[in-house]
């Protein structure tokens, strides 16, 4: 290995979605033979596995779990529907606890059926923070808000810019609600580069102005086209496409930011090869387009 990669290294994390065809023990076993002191994981496959088994499991392969993915889809107007995502949410919670993760990542959900209303459903995603970030904080956990981007609005996240994001998180103390910056998300925003710097700080102490920083997570991903049907399995691999990777890590670097960089990949290109052989391309090219 070149001279660069030991200190990004040290902070990489493999989330478990870029190489989905590994199980959680072949991703265990497989991160830590290249290195890496950190996974992100999802609740499915966790809950299939067992949340204590796969705590006990990444903690035995010398790993830490730097995210859950994922809690949210707060938008919901009736009552019954509200209730029950906030159970759902308690449950994320206490499983990123058992986990050892202090990053549960919410995704804030889209607009309700024949809904036009964005502002309002941005507020029910506040209320729900509110409810959530005390019990949330009683049991180690943050939550951290991820902006998508844009197309996703109306289904899946009514959160689409790092401005929005941090206007919703502001309203609570910084050590229980962050945000998570993804470059496949923000990339096109020519705000992002002062909404980072808004963020800023440290992500364990205080930054010179006492306030901890914003930023609970900070994942990679290149945006490629064409986009495939359904947008959701359209990430590209790191160097592929459009997204200045480099610039992100020097501007969140910037902010204070000295937490996990964790790859996330949706691709079934990637899916359908070896994982060990992907891994050794992911590593590979954060030495070329992260360091």
């Amino acid at each position: 290995m070149t001279d660069t990669v030991p200190p990004l290294l040290s902070r990489l994390s493999l989330n478990q979605e870029t190489v989905r065809q590994w199980s959680l023990p072949e991703l265990a076993d497989g991160c830590a033979r290249a290195g890496l002191r950190g996974v992100g994981l999802w609740r499915a496959p966790v809950r299939a596995y067992g949340v204590a088994a796969a705590a006990r499991l990444v903690r035995d392969a010398g790993l830490a779990v730097t995210s859950l993915c994922r809690g949210g889809f707060f938008t919901a107007v009736d009552p019954g529907e509200r209730r029950a995502a906030l159970a759902d949410n308690r449950a994320a919670i206490d499983e990123a606890a058992t986990l050892g993760t202090a990053t549960l990542v919410l995704v804030s959900g889209g607009l309700p059926p024949g809904s036009r209303d964005l502002p309002g459903a941005r507020e029910r995603v506040a209320d729900a923070l509110a409810e959530l970030a005390p019990y949330a904080a009683e049991r180690g956990v943050r939550l951290a808000l991820e902006p998508l981007h844009p197309m996703y609005a109306a289904d899946r996240c009514v959160v689409s810019t790092l401005a929005q994001a941090l206007d919703l998180a502001e309203r609570f103390p910084a050590d229980r609600v962050g945000v998570v910056v993804d470059t496949y998300h923000l990339w096109w925003d020519d705000t992002v580069g002062s909404q980072l710097a808004r963020a800023g700080g440290t992500d364990t102490a205080t930054s010179a102005a006492g306030r901890p920083s914003r930023i609970a997570a900070f994942q990679l991903a290149d945006w490629v086209t064409p986009l495939p049907a359904g947008v959701l399995l359209g990430r590209g691999q790191l160097g592929d496409g459009a997204v200045d990777l480099r610039w992100f890590r020097e501007r969140v670097d910037a902010a204070g930011y000295r937490g996990p960089v964790e790859v996330e990949i949706f691709n079934p290109s990637l899916w359908s090869r070896d994982g060990t052989e992907v891994l050794a391309e992911v590593l590979a090219r954060c030495v070329q387009h992260v360091a």
